[in-house]
């Protein structure tokens, strides 16, 4: 299974479609066997969906993600979990012993006053 986790310096992106990079764990038994890190390749509607499936994701983490982002996670088969803050560590500990507590709220952020999208 790949995990990938929406970074900004070293905590869950706000916004995920303004993070740095994604930081992909390969998960076997709930332990990780690899880990890369992708840059984000730029914030664009309808861009990051189909960029992770075509890294193999299955599940995306980020603190903030929009509606639309969301839908097109779900058309590409992708889960998606939001409504997280804190390190990526801590977010990647939580995910593996089953004790995430995310609120999957849409878009968390304040920085701009657009509609919310990937």
């Amino acid at each position: 299974m790949r995990l990938a986790i929406a970074r900004t310096g070293d905590e869950a992106a706000q916004h995920f479609g303004h993070c740095d990079n994604f930081v992909i764990y390969d998960l076997e038994d709930n332990k990780v066997i690899s880990q890369t890190v992708l840059q984000n390749p730029g914030h664009a509607p309808g861009v990051l969906p189909p960029f992770l499936h075509q890294q193999g994701v299955h599940v995306v983490i980020a603190g903030g993600m929009g509606q639309r982002a969301r839908d097109l996670f779900s058309e590409n088969n992708i889960q998606t979990i939001t409504g997280l803050a804190g390190s990526v560590d801590q977010i990647l500990a939580a995910y593996l012993t089953n004790t995430l507590q995310a609120s999957n709220e849409t878009c968390s952020h304040e920085e701009h006053d657009h509609e919310c999208h990937n």
